[in-house]
Parts: C-alpha cells; structure tokens; sequence
C-alpha cells in the first residue's frame, strides 16, 4: 500500500471482527438511543435522535483524524484499556442479572427490546433496567427523570445524554481498533504514521455505514444467536486486557517486550486463540436450547 501504510492478510481478518464487533454492540446501543428518545414527546423524538446521531459522527471523524496520535501516546492504552475493561465487567458481572429484555424486529420490520420470555414490550421501568445497564453513564434515568415535565423529559437534557451516550460508543471501537493494530513494527520511524492507521479507518466507518444499514442482518445474528451479545462483551474485556498488558509492559524504549502481534512469540498465539474460542463461543446454543 501507498502513504506509508502495509497491509497483509491478517489485517482483513482485524477488520472483519471490528465490524462483527462494533455491528453487534452498536445494535444495542441503537435501541437504547431510541428508549432515551421515548421518553420525550413525540414531536421532538426524531430530532433528538439526529442531534445524537450528527455529534456521534463529529466524534468519531475527530477521534479517527487523530488516531496517529493516539497510538503514540502509552497513556492511552491505560485509560482505554481501563475503560474497557469497566464496560465489560459492569455488563457482564454486574448487571447482567438485571437484564429483562432482549433485541428483536417487530411485525413490520422495527427494530426494538422486547422481554425475553414473554416477547411482549417492555414496561418503562424494565426500560430503565436496559438503559442503565447498556450505557457507562450512571443514574440517566434518574437525570432525566428529575427534569422531566408533566411526566416527559426536558429536550435539550435528554439531547446531552444522547450526545454522551452516542460519544461513550464510538469511543468503545476507536479503542478496540487501537488495541488490535498494536505498536509500529520494528525499525518504523518514530515520527511516521503508524503503517495500520488505514485499519483503524476503515473499521471504523464500515463499522457506522453497516450499523445504519445492515440493522437488520446483525439483529437476526442475535436472534439466532442469542450467546452473541455476552460474546462481544467477553471480547472487549479481552481487548482491554491487552491494552492494560502493553501499558504496563512495554516502553518507547522495548515496545516489544510482550508482543501481541509476532506470530514467533507466545502471547500472540494466547491471545488470539483466546479471542478466536470467544468469537466462536457466540455461536453455541444456550443451556436451555441444549436440554430442548
């Protein structure tokens, strides 16, 4: 490839699983939006969704347009892979008992949360449960709810959450990116682009075009396969594992001392094995199904 960028096979391989990634958790995160929004009256639900929706891309151009910075700075793989790790474990160990609902398409192809054993719609307050345990902002129920009017949210507040809520997302796949492309390969000069930085791109806005309009493919992978969701979560934790390792381990001046990306050394094949068994756990059935 051309402007100092390289590319092998692998990459595609990177790229396809940002996309898996983002597409799955994005589903959520959509539906939660909408929840955000329904609390507000009808005439104003469609522009605070894209009020939402045009800062999340303004994010996610800015973060892209600096991502070569990004991954030169070792402070970012320890808050990203801090953060990571907290919306992973806060989903998968501390509210994942709370969850009611469930990703479905409607009668006439809608996107929405349903109850997961009765199928119907959900009550407002199962709703809450859902959007208090799909964010990383704590208490936005509460928030909205304290400034609501005559029992429906205040606009510009519930516009703020959006904004946020939309911003904590697109943060989740510029880190995952980040952590995957890992360090320059030796010998690259310190002051060039990073030779993966087209990675991070195009997973990224593949990742938004999809979300838009392929909804509906990656709400049948999780009908059909429910394990899915827990899956992406397990993946991100794993993802900001390695982030946490690279910063404690490797320096500016050994940035290869745990090496993630040599297929000569260890912790590359613990890692992506480990990555690729929790990909492929999404696709098993649950206990119930089995003993069905």
């Amino acid at each position: 490839m051309t402007f100092g960028q390289e590319c092998v096979w692998g990459d595609l391989g990177i790229v396809g699983l940002l996309i898996v990634l983002e597409g799955v958790l994005s589903i959520d995160n959509a539906l939660v939006l909408g929840l955000l929004a329904k609390r507000l009256p009808k005439h104003q639900q469609a522009q605070a969704l894209t009020y939402g929706l045009l800062g999340a891309f303004a994010f996610r151009i800015l973060a892209i347009s600096v991502a070569s910075f990004l991954l030169k700075w070792r402070v970012v793989k320890l808050l990203g892979g801090a953060y990571l790790a907290y919306v992973a474990i806060k989903h998968l160990w501390f509210e994942s008992g709370e969850d009611v609902g469930q990703v479905a398409l409607g009668s006439s192809g809608e996107s929405a949360f349903v109850h997961e054993v009765t199928g119907a719609g959900l009550t407002l307050a199962q709703e809450s449960i859902e959007i208090e345990e799909r964010i990383p902002i704590p208490n936005v129920t509460e928030l909205l709810d304290g400034t609501a009017i005559d029992g429906k949210a205040r606009f510009w507040p519930t516009v703020f959450v959006i904004e946020m809520t939309d911003i904590a997302f697109a943060v989740d796949s510029i880190l995952a990116a980040i952590a995957l492309v890992g360090p320059a390969s030796p010998g690259h000069a310190a002051d060039a682009v990073h030779p993966k930085l087209w990675v991070i791109i195009t997973g990224g806005m593949l990742g938004v075009v999809l979300m838009r309009y392929a909804a509906v493919v990656f709400i049948r992978l999780l009908e059909r396969f429910p394990r899915f969701e827990v899956t992406a979560y397990w993946l991100v934790c794993l993802i900001g594992l390695k982030l946490l390792i690279d910063w404690g381990f490797n320096t500016p001046a050994e940035p290869h001392r745990v090496d993630f990306h040599n297929f000569h050394e260890m912790p590359f094949w613990i890692f992506w094995i480990a990555l690729a068994l929790t990909f492929c756990s999404g696709f098993l059935p649950r206990k119930e199904e089995v003993k069905a």
